[in-house]
């Protein structure tokens, strides 16, 4: 007994020592950097057959972004991304006040030197002017537990904090970005209790002319409460007041309800041709979770509800009468299982459901889904399904451009899902996955059927280390008959080229990807 007392005497003597002795000082934490980088090489059948959408192709596959699928030329192509972080907390105010800079430096290799653009820069030479602003945003914590953030900054529509919770928690909590997720300017004030949060916000989407009340603007409100051990609650409201009648937007496509976006990002168009609207839109909603963070037992359920509302005035020989009624909902529904050790070893079913509307604007009513696909390209990624083709993933740099790029499918609504299987052969290190996906439209298209399309997807991700991985991903997608329609009854694009009664080629990807994320 005298000996062992006398070791873990002389151990914890040591300990001291060390502490005293060997360990640095506290680092100065009043600036940091952190970044992730993303690089991928890419083998597929679908690109852009346009010139000028080589750099960068964000949209709905088969689009007016001129992506379409071929049963001859396959794309062989690098692309790299960094997203760095720069992050000052002066000591000066005690901790309480935090500036923070994001950018986005992207390109294919070898597309372009000595010149000026986003997402290229990747040739011999290189030298371009190629820098992207992806957020700038100030965050005051004037009191504990409460957070004011300004500036351009990520917009989710998940309750918790963007700047201070992981990515894969963003995209599995609220509505998963599936009705915003995007960046925007505005101010957002929030309050974190130990069990329960809200966040009130108000974001400027397009500012036009200063003098002139033409503006797109959005005010949220979230709730959420841990009402036990297992199970959280939240309710959130969404108004969009769109005065702008078009103006701006992206590049020549413009934004909005009425714009050629819509064509290109997969969401219903409202056409009204050149005549002026305005409009006022509700999204009134509620999300659960079980389990949220699959630590305390084997099954996780979470889910959402959100009911979109409201109306449009048109303006006809100078005269302001009300054109059209809004009034569509969306749900989603995802279980998990944890058969092993890890949360890598599960078996995940995840639903949604959109309605959609079968005659247009006929009724002077569109009964689908809103998102914020309709002001930004893209303004909501539902990229957390577990499909590749068949609904977006997030493994993208340049290209992005899934079958259901938008939740509302066009304004014909959506039920679908994916079923998927993972399983840890090596415990945090080395995992395997399986998966597929079906979905099918609730309208048809003009001389078109209901099947949108099924995928069956594999990877397998080794983990070189603490957020950092080697993946190799691959996917294929049977297109249903809901392509074989080549445009609906305003004659937006369905099936890209492909005439009708004739499906367009089955997409297929696969892809080898680098991750790390820096910190």
């Amino acid at each position: 007994m005298i000996m062992v007392y006398g070791f873990q005497a002389h151990a914890q003597s040591t300990l001291v020592d060390f502490q005293k002795e060997a360990v640095p000082r506290k680092a100065n934490k009043e600036f940091q950097f952190l970044a992730f980088f993303i690089n991928q090489g890419i083998t597929s059948n679908y690109y852009p057959t346009s010139e000028f959408l080589k750099g960068q192709v964000v949209g709905r596959l088969f689009g007016r972004n001129t992506s379409s699928t071929s049963d001859t030329n396959r794309t062989y192509y690098v692309e790299q991304r960094i997203i760095p972080f720069f992050i000052y907390q002066p000591n000066l105010f005690n901790g309480k006040a935090i500036l923070r800079a994001s950018f986005e430096i992207d390109w294919t290799w070898g597309d372009a030197a000595y010149g000026t653009g986003g997402n290229i820069g990747g040739a011999i030479s290189a030298d371009q002017v190629n820098i992207q602003t992806q957020n700038i945003e100030l965050e005051l914590l004037p009191w504990k537990g409460y957070a004011i953030n300004m500036g351009l900054m990520r917009m989710f529509d998940s309750p918790y904090n963007p700047y201070r919770t992981l990515a894969d928690k963003m995209m599995a909590t609220g509505y998963r970005l599936g009705y915003w997720g995007t960046d925007a300017v505005g101010i957002s004030i929030r309050r974190d209790k130990d069990f329960s949060r809200w966040k009130a916000g108000f974001y400027k989407f397009y500012e036009n002319d200063i003098q002139l009340d033409d503006d797109v603007n959005m005010f949220e409100a979230m709730y959420e409460k841990q009402v036990s051990k297992l199970w959280k609650v939240g309710l959130s409201a969404n108004y969009v007041r769109d005065r702008s009648e078009g103006k701006g937007g992206v590049s020549i496509l413009g934004q909005g309800l009425n714009s050629l976006m819509a064509q290109y990002n997969g969401t219903f168009q409202f056409k009204y041709g050149n005549n002026p609207y305005h409009a006022d839109i509700f999204w009134m909603g509620s999300f659960f979770s079980r389990n949220q963070d699959f630590m305390m037992d084997r099954l996780q359920l979470t889910g959402f509800f959100n009911y979109n509302l409201g109306s449009t005035d048109t303006k006809k020989d100078g005269v302001w009468a009300k054109s059209d009624d809004i009034a569509g909902f969306g749900a989603n529904l995802k279980t998990a299982y944890r058969y092993g050790q890890t949360v890598d070893d599960q078996i995940k079913l995840d639903l949604i459901y959109t309605t959609g509307d079968k005659d247009g604007l006929t009724d002077n009513k569109y009964s689908g889904v809103i998102t914020g696909n309709s002001w930004g390209s893209p303004g909501a990624i539902f990229v957390s399904s577990g499909a590749y083709i068949l609904f977006p993933h997030a493994n993208v740099v340049n290209r992005y451009t899934p079958a259901v790029a938008d939740i509302s499918n066009m304004g014909y609504g959506l039920a679908g899902g994916t079923l998927v299987a993972s399983k840890a052969i090596i415990p945090h290190r080395l995992i395997a996955k399986a998966g597929s996906a079906l979905a099918f439209s609730n309208a048809k298209p003009l001389l078109g059927g209901y099947h949108i399309g099924t995928e069956a997807n594999a990877a397998v991700i080794y983990n070189l280390g603490t957020y950092m991985s080697v993946e190799l991903h691959g996917a294929y997608m049977w297109l249903g008959d809901f392509y074989e329609s080549s445009e609906d009854t305003y004659g937006s694009p369905i099936n890209g080229n492909f005439p009708s009664g004739t499906r367009p080629y089955n997409p297929f990807t696969a892809f080898i990807v680098y991750k790390w994320l820096l910190f």
